[in-house]
């Protein structure tokens, strides 16, 4: 239906339901423009509302019964061929996400190829979706648990893994048997808009997948409102993410939250600190710190401290900040001007709470820098873990280094935030890692490397604010996207009464 060209303002992509490419029902459109140069229009897209989510959802109710009860063998093939297809267009893919996203492209090759390997591993389970036999206590008395489709699911993504998360939260879905309304962020409707494309050219049946563009207002709030809509898989802030819950609570809808983190990387006196600062720079400034997972604080033994703070502060200073396209580029732009104002705000907060400014704080102005949302990789030294650049997420550039006198000080400082998704400890101590393991707060802890960096092979989330309990990825997937059925079947050809018969027939 449509490829995305250099400097194509005329391209107007559209809402995908019931298996047909529609407008929104006002007519309206936004723009998607790439954080990198704001004079460059990647799309026309729709600004879908109320009446469109009520067509997108009547499609998905419509397609439910007919998807369900196809084979899960025969969905995963499906699914396989959408897999391969974003092998085949890989580059095409990671370059549309560098212009509309930002990040530098060989990380746009990374969040595409995600998508790709969470594609073949779903296809995988489509033969395998395992349930339980096990024992009944009565005679000739059969007991299993099988898992089945939940119905409609609304699934609303962020703009920082325009791909890769909503393969997460798409493949496993849709290989249960769900059908789908998918609202990703207004940011990256372009990226959205290209994956449901191969969706369809994979074979996939009208109105299993249905896509609706636009404001989290207008176009999010009327999915998690829809009584016929079963769940919600929501990733995003903790503000949008609580108000979801509360609203579909309600209604007693089963609700998954990914939300934020604060995540702290340890460094210990024995650690290799070579290794450890380039984990420091790859964890604080990849993605231009736009991850959930990013390494935010850096919790640093003062036996090591200043010389660990020094050498990260020199090689942080060697970063390029520039356009995710360009070869030599290590951090591109923020996504928008929002966040670019929230970051530096955030500078400004550490000034005043008294931490030191060693590195950046500043908006990038001049020659390119005036067309995108470029800010520069910031380092705070001497952060106290009260002060709000400790607690409170960025999502920027931004790391703060925060000395510590012992490893128990150090696990009790990490866990002192509200969040608890990633963690880290750098170490050659076996025992010490072995403790960090057992005592950080985190759904997710790495030894000897940054906070960034999870498969898809194990489950994904978060405990405290970071979400509500449940986890994408891995074999988590699939039961976050089933319902659990318990079946008996007795064929002893009279009534048995369980537990009141288990000792008259047990013997």
């Amino acid at each position: 239906m449509w490829v995305v060209k250099e400097s194509d303002v005329d391209s107007v992509c559209k809402n995908y339901i019931g298996g047909q490419w529609v407008e929104a029902s006002s007519g309206e459109t936004f723009e998607s423009i790439n954080p990198a140069n704001t004079s460059e229009v990647i799309g026309l897209f729709q600004r879908s509302r109320t009446e469109d989510v009520v067509r997108a959802i009547d499609a998905a109710h419509a397609a439910f019964p007919g998807w369900s009860r196809t084979p899960a063998p025969a969905r995963a093939e499906i699914l396989l061929r959408v897999g391969l297809l974003m092998e085949d267009r890989k580059e095409e893919m990671a370059c549309l996400e560098t212009r509309e996203m930002g990040k530098v492209l060989d990380e746009g090759r990374g969040d595409v190829q995600e998508g790709i390997d969470m594609a073949k591993y779903i296809a995988g389970e489509g033969r395998r979706l395992f349930g339980e036999t096990v024992p009944s206590e009565l005679r000739d008395k059969w007991a299993m648990m099988v898992r089945q489709p939940i119905g409609v699911v609304g699934l609303i993504t962020p703009w920082n893994f325009p791909v890769a998360i909503p393969s997460w939260k798409l493949f496993p879905a849709l290989l249960c048997g769900n059908t789908v309304v998918f609202k990703p962020a207004e940011d990256t409707p372009a990226c959205a808009t290209r994956l449901v494309e191969l969706f369809e050219e994979a074979g996939l049946p009208p109105g299993v997948l249905n896509l609706v563009t636009g404001y989290g207002p207008e176009a999010g709030a009327p999915i998690v409102e829809d009584e016929r809509v079963r769940m919600i898989s929501f990733t995003g802030s903790s503000v949008v993410g609580r108000e979801i819950a509360s609203r579909a609570g309600r209604a007693l809808k089963k609700v998954m939250l990914e939300l934020g983190g604060k995540n702290a990387m340890i460094v210990m006196p024995d650690a290799d600190l070579a290794l450890a600062l380039e984990g420091a720079l790859w964890g604080a400034f990849g993605t231009t710190g736009q991850r959930c997972t990013a390494t935010s604080r850096i919790i640093v033994h003062r036996d090591v401290a200043e010389r660990f703070t020094d050498e990260l502060i020199e090689r942080a200073r060697d970063l390029k900040v520039g356009p995710g396209l360009e070869p030599d580029t290590d951090i591109g732009p923020l996504i928008n001007q929002q966040q670019l104002e929230t970051v530096d705000k955030y500078t400004e907060i550490g000034r005043q709470e008294g931490a030191s400014l060693r590195l950046g704080g500043k908006i990038l102005r001049g020659g390119a820098y005036d067309r995108g949302f470029f800010y520069s990789p910031t380092i705070f030294d001497n952060v106290v873990y009260r002060m709000r650049i400790a607690q409170e997420e960025i999502f920027g550039p931004t790391v703060a280094i925060l000395p510590v006198s012992s490893y128990e000080e150090a696990v009790t400082v990490a866990n002192s935030t509200e969040y608890g998704l990633s963690s880290s400890i750098y170490t050659q101590d076996v025992n010490t890692a072995f403790r960090a393991m057992r005592d950080l707060e985190a759904g997710i802890t790495y030894v000897n490397a940054p906070t960034i960096g999870a498969e898809i092979q194990l489950p994904f989330g978060g405990v405290k604010a970071t979400g509500n309990g449940h986890r994408e990825a891995g074999t988590s997937a699939i039961k976050e996207f089933t319902e659990i059925k318990s079946i008996y079947v007795d064929y002893s050809g009279k009534l048995q009464r369980a537990q009141i018969d288990v000792e008259q027939h047990g013997a």
